[in-house]
């Protein structure tokens, strides 16, 4: 299965795309769409947005995953974010794919165990996790990758109850 997780922000948008079986996950693409301060905010939204439609129609994922808002430090911040995540969500249904969305305390606890673990833990179970030489940057790029594989985790732990209650069924 191919999981595309995005890390969404107004100004930095994180990516990530992995190959996993379940339980072994192999990186297939990750970086960020960066967009320039000085454009308007509606121009940044139209970059995320073709940037996420261009690397989709590339990855041809089988699902997307997308950091959920938590919180944030005001509400312009959280408006912004918000924006952000719907330009996110607008591309991964515009290509076809279906979305799932992880809170960042989610997404810290299925990748280091740890709900309130620091970013560059994050970084370095990623690093571990997928094999890498180094450890994704930026952050935004890692992170992504983590809710990609939040989301990996989420539906082995589906399977398993589902063969689990089959089982259970069948006696």
């Amino acid at each position: 299965m191919r999981i595309f997780g995005i890390d969404p922000g107004s100004e930095r948008t994180g990516y990530g795309c992995l190959e996993t079986d379940g339980t072994r996950h192999v990186l297939v693409t990750a970086g960020t769409i960066s967009v320039p301060a000085v454009d308007g905010f509606p121009q940044r939204l139209a970059r995320i947005h073709a940037g996420l439609s261009r690397l989709l129609a590339e990855a041809r994922p089988d699902c997307v995953a997308i950091e959920n808002l938590f919180h944030a430090s005001n509400a312009r911040s959280a408006l912004k974010l918000g924006h952000a995540r719907g330009v996110a969500v607008l591309a991964a249904v515009q290509a076809g794919c279906p979305v799932a969305e992880y809170t960042p305390a989610e997404v810290k606890r299925a990748v280091v165990g740890y709900g309130r673990a620091e970013k560059h833990q994050v970084q370095q179970m990623i690093k571990l996790l997928l094999g890498l030489d180094r450890v994704p940057t930026p952050h935004d790029a890692a992170d992504a990758l983590a809710v990609a594989i939040c989301h990996a985790h989420h539906l082995g732990s589906r399977r398993r109850a589902a063969v689990l209650a089959a089982a259970g069924a069948a006696r």
